[in-house]
């Protein structure tokens, strides 16, 4: 094991392990009032971590090269399950986003980025210097990235639309694509991305309220503004761990989404730059892997789910400060969740496992010579 997936380790163990103690703390009033238990909540995201220490144990085992054989029809499978849940799913807080498996509730655009980035790795890696030409190359990923950000985006999950978009795009410009094509077609996705959200009630309501705040002043909503009045609370070094006073039932849900708010807090402005830093820290990491990697696609794969992580981190933690609409995007190993979490961390185990490959190759190579 080389010495940056030991640091890879060390940072998600980190995070996973704060993440513990932030929604223990963060759930008890309401794990309380709703289960007289303090700790329900923690008990229910304790089990998740399990699952995903789990999986990231048996993907880090898993040959990466092995995927090649899987990724369409993977793909295929998450767009059927997509498909799915928009017409079978129960609308929860006006999205069909969940499919209930019993043990846990199943968000299927998550694992839908993750198997886009590894289709997607593969494709860029088989087509070479063809991606370059629009009609033979470059049109070919791009319906792939349309079918499954459409099918996110109608649910409605415009945040997770736009993280697929956007992850999309910037493998297709590290893959070699021309600038025009890239940044031309971005343009115009964006547009319609943005023409769909406002005409989604779910989303339009969101919008409009993020813009009417930005233009007379005031709150986006309720979540918002106790979220800011707990980081403002913080500090420079927080009120102490497990003494938040937003978590008990001024913020709602503070464990979950709205956990960045918590945490900033009972450990401060110092702590919340610390965590983001961690973040951009492990996204580093991730980029000395993807860079050591043995072929194209092992580097995009990494880059992918790499940058899936780091993006999701700043978009969490620019809602919860007011800087963009609300929406359904969790801290990464942080906030309290199942399917989020899970797949977080089967990413780790993939990037790992490239990793581990890479040294492999490399000692291999040293003993030939």
């Amino acid at each position: 094991m080389n010495t940056w997936v030991k640091i890879l380790i060390v940072f998600v163990v980190a995070m996973i392990s704060l993440g513990a103690v932030m929604v223990l703390t963060a759930s008890g009033t309401y794990s309380m009032m709703k289960w007289d238990s303090n700790f329900h909540l923690f008990q229910n995201h304790f089990t998740k971590i399990l699952i995903a220490v789990a999986g990231l144990y048996v993907f880090s085992k898993i040959k990466y090269e092995k995927y090649r054989k899987y990724t369409k029809i993977a793909l295929f499978a998450i767009i059927a399950v997509l498909i799915y849940t928009y017409f079978y799913s129960p609308k929860i807080k006006g999205a069909q986003r969940w499919l209930d498996l019993g043990f846990i509730q199943f968000q299927p655009s998550e694992a839908a980025k993750i198997i886009l980035i590894m289709h997607l790795s593969l494709m860029l890696e088989k087509y070479g210097e063809k991606i370059k030409d629009f009609k033979n190359g470059f049109l070919f990923p791009l319906i792939w990235v349309g079918i499954v950000g459409a099918l996110v985006l109608v649910q409605p999950n415009v945040s997770t639309a736009v993280i697929i978009v956007i992850t999309s795009f910037i493998l297709l410009f590290v893959a070699g694509a021309r600038p025009k094509h890239v940044f031309g077609i971005l343009a115009g996705a964006s547009f319609i991305i943005g023409a769909a959200a406002y005409l989604l009630t779910h989303s339009r309501e969101r919008i409009l309220t993020y813009i009417d705040s930005l233009i007379n002043g005031g709150d986006i909503n309720v979540q918002v503004k106790q979220a800011k009045i707990a980081l403002g609370s913080g500090g420079w070094v927080g009120i102490g761990a497990g003494h938040s006073r937003q978590s008990d039932l001024f913020l709602p849900e503070s464990y979950g989404d709205f956990i960045f708010s918590i945490l900033g807090e009972e450990w401060g402005f110092i702590g919340s730059v610390t965590i983001l830093a961690l973040y951009f820290s492990l996204f580093l990491v991730c980029m000395v892997i993807a860079k050591k990697s043995q072929d194209k696609f092992g580097q995009l794969m990494v880059l992918g789910l790499g940058f899936n992580i780091i993006i999701s981190a700043f978009i969490n933690a620019a809602v919860v400060t007011g800087l963009l609409p609300t929406t359904g995007i969790t801290l990464p190993f942080i906030s309290f969740g199942g399917t989020s979490i899970i797949l977080y961390a089967i990413s780790i185990g993939i990037i790992i496992n490239v990793g581990r490959q890479t040294v492999r190759t490399s000692e291999l190579k040293i003993q030939q010579i």
